[in-house]
């Protein structure tokens, strides 16, 4: 072979080195070798993006083939930090004051909150035979939440501190009896609770199956109506690990979200089927278009309300110290991928 057409070929080789660099630069990145990605979620309307992605395959998709993805149920948000605190989770869809609980005690090393999921969808729901028509009509009564220092139980902890009233435990006369979602129905039902703060759907069902009213949307307690319920977190070390797996996660859920605002027929059906499977028992249609109306599906983690209740976990006593939240998001790779889709970046 001439010199000459030695040359041009060792350049040839170059520049199809550089043009595949190039190329793979731009293109989606997955993890090369096979990993485990351990999500986990609720069977709550309020995780819809987790229960839709995942009975779609949307979620794998996104992953691709090197990832088995391993789908955790849970009943509330402390349970999800125990389980990270543990090594037994990676990502999952939670409240927001299971996740500063969660970033307060690990001093700021155990996780990040890297998207939003859903606003509003919790609200305070007593018996219509209560005799519960005002804030001062809580003395004496027994309210339900979901888990001790779960997002609605600070939430009613906060309200009640509004209104000059107190748990027993704090020498005042409401009992509040932290609860799993499910008992509390029953509980409900039985008339051996007045009422219950808890998120969507269990709001609508105590209402439609329990017999229950509406004595308060927190939307209303909200500037415009805006609140976390459900935010996602990932824990640090996986954020490092496998930081385009993460990116893909949040990809696939920006896309689940916006196809949610535009089916919301379908998603309340897809969402439903996964409940049934997941608790064997599908919601009536009454129960899932009630909660679903009180609830926004969002990704942006509405981050200011976060702060602020953080500040009432630390006023009922859930934190030791005022909690630092300055790291507790990292918003980069939600915002590449908004970016990416031509989407305004979230705060």
């Amino acid at each position: 072979m001439k010199t000459e057409s030695r040359v041009a070929l060792g350049i040839l080789s170059i520049m199809l080195v550089v043009a595949l660099v190039g190329c793979t630069a731009n293109a989606p990145s997955v993890s090369k070798g096979p990993v485990t990605m351990r999500v986990g979620y609720f069977p709550n309307i309020t995780h819809s993006q987790a229960l839709i992605g995942v009975a779609r395959g949307d979620f794998q998709k996104a992953l691709g083939s090197n990832v088995t993805l391993d789908p955790k149920v849970f009943n509330a948000g402390p349970s999800v930090i125990e389980a990270i605190f543990a090594n037994q989770l990676d990502l999952s869809y939670i409240g927001p004051n299971p996740a500063v609980n969660g970033y307060v005690k690990s001093n700021g090393q155990a996780l990040r909150v890297i998207a939003g999921a859903t606003s509003a969808g919790a609200a305070l729901i007593v018996r219509s035979d209560a005799n519960i028509a005002k804030p001062e009509d809580l003395a004496g009564k027994k309210i339900a939440s979901p888990q001790l220092g779960n997002t609605q139980d600070v939430a009613l902890r906060a309200y009640l501190a509004a209104h000059d009233l107190k748990p027993t435990e704090k020498g005042g006369n409401v009992q509040v009896i932290p609860t799993d979602n499910p008992q509390i129905l029953d509980l409900f039902r039985q008339r051996q609770i007045d009422g219950a703060w808890v998120p969507e759907p269990w709001a609508t069902r105590l209402i439609v199956e329990g017999g229950g009213k509406l004595f308060l949307d927190e939307r209303d307690l909200w500037p415009g109506g805006d609140f976390v319920t459900g935010n996602i977190i990932v824990t640090t070390q996986f954020l490092k690990d496998h930081p385009d797996l993460v990116k893909a996660w949040l990809r696939a859920h920006v896309e689940v979200t916006q196809w949610e605002l535009a089916n919301p027929d379908q998603a309340k059906q897809i969402a439903n089927d996964e409940i049934k499977r997941l608790t064997g028992k599908a919601l009536p249609k009454e129960v899932i278009d009630g909660a679903w109306s009180r609830m926004r599906i969002t990704y942006d983690p509405i981050s200011a309300s976060l702060y602020q209740s953080a500040e009432a976990a630390y006023a009922a006593g859930f934190l030791k110290d005022k909690p630092d939240l300055a790291g507790i998001y990292d918003l980069t790779p939600l915002n590449e991928v908004l970016k990416e889709k031509g989407l305004p970046p979230v705060k």
